[in-house]
């Protein structure tokens, strides 16, 4: 009996551990296995798998800075047409002007930050809300795009489509898998382990509570076996195959960005802006300074998503990017994001992209037509929501809810009679 109280509270409950964040891994595999069953199979084979990186990575990149613009208490509407307007202006640069395709990337990632820039600059120094400013740069960006690239497609060299459609090289002996991967797949349980033991250590040394230690074996045992299985995965595709370079560059920003709305005064300042804006500011977090870089990098972030995508695609083309903000918001919200600010990871995000991004293949290995596939997202995240938010109201199980409590560092305090003068800089919720 005490041991399954000490894993309700140590794997799937206890604030104090950090195990809970497995929920969304146990949710996202219920929803692989379910479609794994009604296609038969398909969709756990290595192509499929290494497909549905390649296709839906740019939305995955999109959904991390949309979090943390939505984190602020803003919204972006011009995601996927600055993607589309980075994408042509590279394009022709490295047509027009013989230009080498790392550069080309650099000022992919400059265009962005300009643009970023000057979004920001409204939205933080003037005051316009960014649900205006980004609807008028959706429009603006959107017809750059068509004007530059006379509403033509712009092809794209070799080289510069290594970041789309690239995979990791075949190099060493012939194991009948991809060496690079396997290699990647084994840094990544050895970095699970030791971050396991290096928390235990850390814990011990504040004197504060440890779990037992079965329990540390049992937490690193599930996630090496989804690591291993991954990795088996996406390692044995057909030759010339493997994970996809895009991937890669997925999997790099996942881990910096965690890292920064984690464990920095930086990100924790974004989640002190969306939950209460006036107690944040009387703590000394500026403001202006933080809405400026929040919207500045959601630009950057959809630059390289453009950049991204018109690899895969060989061309840059004036249909490049719609509805792109659509999706990365769908992900965001699914993925435990509140609408008001203040709550949301990127972990959350990237799990509520993949949800989305299996439905689309799930539905389209069964054959089901474009029209209905938009109405069957759209009735998804539409009932997933309205069915968590009623849930909450009732007092009773919230999905969404629950996958949040692993990132909070502490439950909110009970209720007081009577109000304190600091009670508002209290509100300010901390990323964690």
């Amino acid at each position: 009996m005490s041991r399954i109280k000490d894993l309700q509270k140590n794997l799937f409950g206890g604030t104090t551990s950090n195990a809970r964040q497995f929920g969304m891994i146990f949710t996202l595999v219920a929803i692989v296995l379910l479609f794994q069953i009604w296609t038969d199979g398909l969709t756990l084979t290595s192509g499929n798998l290494i497909a549905v990186v390649s296709q839906y990575s740019y939305i995955l990149i999109l959904a991390i800075g949309m979090l943390m613009v939505i984190v602020a208490g803003h919204i972006d509407l011009s995601v996927g047409s600055v993607a589309a307007f980075t994408g042509i202006v590279v394009a022709k640069a490295m047509q027009e002007f013989s230009l080498p395709w790392p550069v080309g990337i650099l000022l992919g990632l400059a265009v962005g930050a300009l643009i970023g820039a000057w979004q920001g600059f409204w939205v933080a120094y003037v005051g316009v809300p960014a649900f205006i400013v980004t609807l008028a740069g959706m429009l603006l960006f959107r017809g750059g795009n068509q004007y530059i690239g006379n509403a033509d497609t712009v092809p794209v060299s070799e080289g510069f489509r290594t970041i789309g459609a690239g995979f990791l090289p075949e190099v060493g002996p012939n194991t009948g898998y991809n060496n690079l991967t396997l290699l990647l797949g084994l840094a990544a349980c050895a970095g699970v382990i030791w971050r396991e033991l290096k928390a235990r250590q850390t814990r011990r040394e504040m004197n504060a509570d440890v779990a037992p230690m079965w329990i540390s074996v049992l937490r690193m045992a599930v996630m090496v076996g989804v690591i291993v299985f991954a990795t088996l995965r996406f390692a044995g595709g057909r030759v010339g195959t493997s994970l996809p370079i895009s991937g890669i560059i997925l999997i790099v920003l996942v881990l910096a960005y965690s890292h920064y709305t984690r464990n920095t005064i930086g990100g924790r300042h974004i989640y002190a802006v969306g939950g209460n804006s006036r107690a944040a500011e009387l703590s000394g977090v500026k403001l202006r300074r933080v809405n400026f870089l929040v919207m500045m990098n959601m630009s950057v972030l959809a630059a390289l998503a453009g950049m991204i995508f018109v690899a895969r695609s060989s061309a840059s083309g004036p249909q490049d990017g719609l509805s792109w903000e659509l999706d990365a918001i769908a992900a965001v919200f699914i993925g435990g994001a509140a609408v008001s600010g203040g709550l949301g990871t990127i972990s959350g995000s990237i799990v509520g992209g993949l949800v989305m991004a299996l439905l689309n293949n799930g539905l389209q290995l069964e054959g089901v037509g474009s029209d209905l596939v938009q109405i069957i997202k759209g009735l998804v995240l539409l009932l997933a929501v309205a069915f968590d938010v009623y849930n909450k109201s009732q007092g009773r199980f919230s999905i969404i809810g629950s996958l949040m409590r692993p990132f909070r560092r502490d439950d909110p305090p009970p209720p007081t009679d009577r109000p304190s003068p600091s009670s508002d800089a209290d509100k300010a919720p901390v990323a964690g």
